[in-house]
């Protein structure tokens, strides 16, 4: 390797490592603040933090390292060109490609590297992630009920005053509202001097035991005037035990966007499996629905009985052979059977949609793969000769364009595959368009540093229409001298 080929790499390496750590720490504390609701007030110790935030750390590299390759690579071609170094290069005879191609091994590597690890390393974080999230309660139950607020658990609504004991087991000061309907409504009022909470991992059952406490429990009667009188049974108790189903406890709002499905679980050969299967399922339940509905409306009935039709003809008026009592009855049925058909049709097709926004979801989680690779090499091809362009380094003018250019790559990036979730395009072109949007824009931008043409060529905007002005002032100036 030749020096200048040294000089270049451990130039961008030492960039790109410092902007990456930069920006990984920043996307960490945004993930701490997006679950902070599950961190503080917990009483969770260092090495539950550690392991959420170790389980969390893999999904932020789709986002940092696109990002990391495009601000470095700015910043490096930027410092090279300020400093007059490229004009040096340029005079010894190493053009911009000659001096990139290093560079351009390096990014080729990364790329095989961030497909690997988005295959294998992600998928396996992905899962550990969800499942810690949903297990950390079984884990340590006492972090699920805060000190000195109503913590929501299952059909529980749970209080206490001060929690002790080395994992925060022992309690004081317990208020319970359990409700006891749909509504919501509370009940029942539990208060104890003292509780312990017992939890074993191998059991899905959290047990609850109460010590020297009340209870107060609302008696509706069976008279609506006596209710207006709000009857309560109130109870004392020595020791009572309430058992919390740990699902209920550790349930995890999957409509959020911080949550992923299982397709991000998933490696691309588990994910190919997994689409075929469902495409299967889809295509089997549609042919099933299909031939269930034509047999409920008679379409093969009336398609196998078309032969005795032509032999007997039947009236244009239908009805006019029965009674007006069998008429009504006759509507009646045909009005109850095609609300019947409407409502299966409706609900089938609701669910047929479900099934392929699933397997949609699955496509984009296959094709992300491969955009993370190749998202390496366009951000590179974008900013290696945009920071020869605009011959500026350092952190302030890079900064502007790498932000605006991911932004706008993101932005894409997230618009197709919610498009393409939906149905409005295939998932290819929708995990793609980022990608196929950006490309004429690397291309352009290498074709122009390359020929020193600069970002944009002002000559060819404002000389056409210095010519237009300069026709009409030809045309116009003679015939007012005339006058």
């Amino acid at each position: 390797m030749k020096i200048l080929d040294k000089y270049l790499l451990k130039t961008f390496l030492f960039t790109f490592t410092t902007v990456f750590v930069i920006l990984f720490f920043i996307f960490i504390l945004q993930t701490v603040w997006l679950f902070i609701s599950e961190l503080a007030g917990k009483d969770l110790d260092l090495i539950l933090v550690v392991k959420f935030l170790l389980f969390s750390m893999p999904r932020i590299i789709p986002l940092v390292l696109p990002l990391s390759v495009l601000l470095a690579s700015i910043m490096t071609f930027g410092n090279l060109a300020e400093n007059y170094e490229f004009a040096a290069m340029k005079s010894s005879g190493i053009s911009l490609q000659r001096a990139m191609r290093v560079l351009i091994i390096f990014i080729f590597v990364l790329s095989i590297v961030a497909f690997w690890f988005a295959n294998n390393v992600i998928p396996y974080a992905e899962y550990k992630f969800v499942n810690f999230r949903k297990n950390i309660a079984q884990a340590k139950p006492a972090m699920a009920i805060a000190e000195g607020q109503f913590n929501d658990v299952g059909t529980y609504n749970i209080k206490v005053n001060k929690k002790s004991g080395e994992n925060g087991n022992h309690l004081t000061g317990v208020t319970i509202h359990e409700k006891s309907n749909s509504m919501g409504e509370n009940k029942t009022v539990i208060k104890s001097k003292t509780g312990e909470l017992i939890s074993n991992e191998k059991s899905s059952i959290l047990k609850l035991v109460l010590n020297d406490g009340y209870y107060y429990q609302d008696v509706t009667p069976k008279k609506y005037e006596d209710r207006a009188k709000m009857p309560f049974i109130k109870g004392k108790f020595k020791t009572q035990i309430i058992n919390i189903d740990l699902s209920e406890l550790n349930k995890v709002d999957d409509s959020k966007e911080s949550i992923a499905g299982t397709n991000a679980m998933l490696n691309v050969n588990e994910l190919r499996y997994t689409l075929d299967s469902l495409s299967k399922n889809l295509d089997n339940e549609i042919v099933s629905f299909s031939e269930n509905i034509n047999q409920r409306v008679g379409i093969k009935r009336f398609a196998n009985s078309q032969k005795s039709i032509k032999k007997k003809p039947l009236p244009n008026d239908v009805l006019s052979i029965y009674s007006n009592k069998d008429k009504v009855d006759i509507l009646k049925m045909a009005g109850s059977n095609i609300t019947s058909n409407i409502y299966s049709i409706e609900t089938t097709q609701k669910d047929l949609k479900d099934k392929q926004r699933e397997i949609n979801k699955h496509y984009n989680a296959l094709y992300e793969k491969f955009v993370i690779a190749f998202a390496c090499f366009l951000m590179f091809f974008i900013g290696a000769p945009l920071g020869a362009i605009i011959r500026k380094g350092g952190l302030g003018l890079p900064i502007v364009f790498a932000v605006l250019i991911f932004i706008t790559f993101h932005f894409i990036n997230t618009f197709g595959k919610r498009v393409s979730q939906e149905g409005g395009m295939s998932p290819f072109i929708g995990s793609w368009m980022s990608s196929f949007i950006l490309s004429p824009l690397a291309i352009l931008l290498t074709y122009r540093a390359t020929n020193d043409n600069g970002l944009i060529n002002f000559d060819a905007i404002t000389t056409p229409i210095s010519q237009l002005f300069q026709k009409i002032s030809e045309r116009f100036l003679p015939a007012q001298k005339q006058k």
